[in-house]
């Protein structure tokens, strides 16, 4: 039998292809539009998640990663009835275990607030670094779209397009403006959700309606000293501190973490940190439950020390209590399920931390 690609067989396999004429495309560096996640991305204009003087002093694998847009988002206003993009992409190489759509595709979102709603999303084909997606708004009129990048690819350069003659304007500031910034592992980068806008932490920034920052460095987030001075010095809102997963083992993680948090505390005495350890629990527990020992001893020697800005999560609790085993791809790596559950449980500890606060 003649071997044929599951595209040629379902049609909704097929990446959606540009077929519109009348599109204008536009650069994203400019105004109206407004690039999120990327904090050097006015001065630098380059897509990468660390500014290029502070990257230097840590690892080369920090270094390589950084060029992953986990978190980057691009935000703006208009009438026009789709949005398409065209991508340039550092890299055609897949993973295993984790789709396509998630390492190298955009995401698009329409809505404002807490109400940001998926249509769609622009997926290159294998091996492919360079093409195009587009997606039709729900309903006629000026909305917000929001289009998250790639999780573990990079881009070189972006493109997005409209309807010739349409409006376009700058979307309102988050309501949490000042980012929240997140430390961690692959889980925390975003490994490996079906999806960009899937990852608990693009989840956790449109349900709160904030700005973020992902710091999760796949294997490498090992709580250096460097990267703590790095995010000590960035002016955010809260830091979630999650990079349980990536110390080597029980002693190392003793090692690193209590130090880790000090450096961010003593230059942020006010700052709200949120400790969470690993969620993938139940494999290793006996381990797992020293792992998480560890980090609640920084937690409960904060307090301790009058620390009334520092609360703790504890990882066991992020997969919730039934079908815990359908929340991974791996046994490590959370699925859709497994992003969902954990911002359901992170959600409601960071809302609470805002009530009555501007970000």
């Amino acid at each position: 039998m003649e071997e044929k690609r599951i595209q040629e067989i379902d049609k909704n396999f097929a990446s959606k292809e540009v077929q519109e004429k009348n599109i204008v495309y536009m650069d994203p560096l400019e105004s109206p539009f407004k690039i999120y996640g990327l904090p050097a991305i006015e001065e630098e204009r380059t897509y990468c998640r660390i500014p290029k003087n502070p990257l230097k002093k840590l690892s080369q694998a920090v270094q390589y990663s950084a060029w992953n847009t986990a978190g980057g988002r691009v935000r703006f206003m208009t009438d026009s009835p789709f949005v398409s993009i065209k991508a340039e992409i550092l890299s055609g190489k897949d993973m295993s275990h984790m789709p396509r759509s998630g390492i190298s595709g955009f995401d698009f979102y329409v809505g404002s607030k807490e109400n940001r709603t998926y249509i769609a999303s622009a997926i290159p084909d294998y091996g492919v670094t360079c093409y195009e997606g587009i997606a039709y708004g729900h309903q006629k009129g000026v909305q917000e779209w929001t289009i998250h990048f790639p999780l573990y690819n990079g881009v070189k350069k972006l493109w997005i397009g409209i309807q010739e003659g349409s409006v376009i304007n700058l979307a309102p500031m988050y309501s949490i403006a000042k980012p929240i910034v997140f430390y961690g592992s692959s889980i925390t980068q975003g490994g490996c959700a079906s999806r960009p806008g899937n990852s608990y932490s693009n989840i956790l920034s449109r349900w709160l309606d904030a700005d973020i920052y992902n710091l999760g460095f796949s294997g490498n987030a090992k709580g250096e000293t460097e990267m703590a001075e790095y995010i000590a010095g960035i002016d955010m809102s809260l830091f979630v501190m999650d990079y349980d997963h990536n110390a080597p083992d029980v002693e190392f993680l003793a090692q690193t973490h209590e130090p880790f948090f000090k450096i961010i505390r003593e230059a942020k005495p006010s700052l709200p940190i949120v400790i969470i350890s690993k969620p993938d629990f139940d494999i290793g527990a006996e381990t797992n439950k020293k792992r998480r020992s560890v980090i609640y001893k920084t937690y409960e020697n904060a307090i301790k020390a009058g620390d009334s800005c520092v609360y703790f999560i504890d990882g066991e609790t992020l997969f919730g209590k039934e079908n815990r085993d359908s929340c991974t791809v791996d046994g490590c790596h959370p699925n859709d399920l497994g992003f969902m559950r954990m911002a359901e449980v992170i959600y409601p500890v960071i809302k609470r931390l805002f009530i009555g606060r501007k970000g």
